[in-house]
Order: structure tokens, then sequence, then C-alpha cells
């Protein structure tokens, strides 16, 4: 299995580190950051063992699923890098339209639609998931974009039920999507622009949000948030309309549409 960048990846200065077996791409991403990579550099495998999600999940890519993260240690807040997220998920719609994108047009059960804060969905289903984390090097921060992708094998038992490429039909495997989506990260990375470009990518973002306009929960800690999906701020917050009038910032939690939100995501 050979991993390779696409040319505007390349162009953009990037590099790569493929493995065979990696037990997880974000934790060696920050372990290469506290030993002086810079990046930005991916970190990618087809078969990741010890991979983790949001709220401290685990996220295991059985041989010929895509774990990739991306690396790079740049000036800008924690909040703002916070933002990078949607950047990344703008990418992966575009990585897998390319793959995709016949089938995608053409089926609502794989139409594709980005949940916040950081899930793909083809469908109602759950086809990748992204996880940012950040540490403090020196000045700056080593901010790292895990992208798991499930391709061949979709795990079960999740939050959200999950699917892969493979269930549609589609073929391509790992290496030809990560060459797709080293692509269209380069592209969405300098839209993004350290920030600046966030209006840009939040409105591009908007564009294929799954849910918007309709009836949310939001699960965090021990509460639960109930209302209409408005937007999200400049901060990427999900604002949430509630019937007695307010507008609710959301900064994190699990989201719930449809008939799992008018019961209150029970």
């Amino acid at each position: 299995m050979t991993f390779f960048l696409g040319p505007r990846a390349v162009s953009a200065g990037y590099g790569l580190a493929a493995f065979d077996q990696l037990g997880s791409t974000n934790a060696e991403a920050l372990a290469r950051a506290r030993h002086g990579e810079r990046g930005p550099i991916w970190i990618v495998t087809s078969e990741q063992t010890a991979g983790r999600g949001r709220r401290h999940r685990s996220w295991i890519a059985p041989r010929g699923n895509l774990a990739s993260s991306v690396v790079e240690v740049i000036d800008v807040p924690p909040a703002v890098a916070a933002t990078l997220g949607f950047a990344a998920g703008l990418a992966l719609e575009t990585a897998l339209q390319k793959l995709g994108g016949e089938a995608s047009a053409g089926s609502d059960e794989m139409k594709l639609r980005l949940k916040w804060p950081n899930d793909v969905l083809a469908g109602n289903k759950k086809l990748a998931g992204i996880l940012l984390e950040a540490e403090a090097i020196g000045d700056c921060l080593a901010v790292v974009v895990g992208i798991g992708t499930n391709v061949v094998a979709a795990p079960e038992g999740t939050p959200t039920p999950a699917t892969s490429l493979a269930a549609f039909g589609i073929t391509a495997g790992a290496e030809e999507l990560f060459a797709a989506l080293s692509d269209a990260w380069a592209e969405q990375r300098s839209i993004w622009d350290n920030g600046r470009g966030f209006g840009e990518i939040k409105r591009l973002w908007l564009d294929r949000a799954a849910g918007l306009g309709q009836q949310v929960s939001i699960q965090s800690g021990g509460s639960t948030v109930t209302g209409m999906f408005d937007t999200i701020d400049d901060s990427g917050c999900m604002i949430v309309g509630t019937s007695d009038g307010r507008r609710i910032p959301i900064s994190a939690g699990d989201v719930y549409f449809g008939s799992a939100a008018s019961a209150g995501a029970a």
C-alpha cells in the first residue's frame, strides 16, 4: 500500500510520513511536534489500532480505512485554531465528491453533509470524523487535524449510525482518497489563512450543513439544549434558537436531529 500526496499538496510544501500500521496518527503528529517538527506534514495509515475521537471515544481504523492527521505549528490563538475543523470538513467533502460524485449526486442515501461540529455524513450515517488537538510549542501552537474515514468498513454501536464508502459501491481505496484529501486540504487551508478567511469557510460550510434550519437537540454533560439550528457564529459555535426567543451559542456537545431531537435525544 503506497500513499502519496496530490500535486497541489506537493506544490504547497506538505510533507508525508506513511505507516503500514499505527496506534494513532494524532498521537504521532503531536509527538513529532514536541520533537521539533514544524510541518506542515501529513501522518497517514490504513490501519489505526489506538485512535481516538471526540469526548474520549475510541476510533479504530481496520485495515483499508483511512486514518490521517496533518500537523503544523502556527502562531494563532487556540480559539482561532479550533475553526480549522470546519476547513477540514470542507476538504474531506470535496475529496469524497471527487471520488464518488456521481453516487452522491444521484442518491439521497449517499448525499454528503457536514454535521456540526466535525462529522461528515452520507445520508444520515457517519462516514468520517474529525478531531482537532493543539499543544503549546514555545510561543506558538502545534495544531493537529485528525481525519478518520470509513473506506472499507464502518464501526458498530456508534452514537450516530456509521457507514463506509464500500457500502455505497465506491471502490476507491484509502490511497486514492488521501491524495484527493491532501489537495483539497491545501486549498481550504489557504482559504482559512490562519483564521483570516474563516468568513468564507463558514459560508461554504453552511451551504453543506446537516440539519440547518431544523429541530436540533444538543447534549453536553448533564444538560440538553433543544431548538432550531440557526447558524454558526464567527467562532464556530452552533447558534440554537429556542422557543422562548433566545439564541444560544453551543461550543461542544452531541447533536441530534429529527425525531431524536424532538424526543430530547433520549
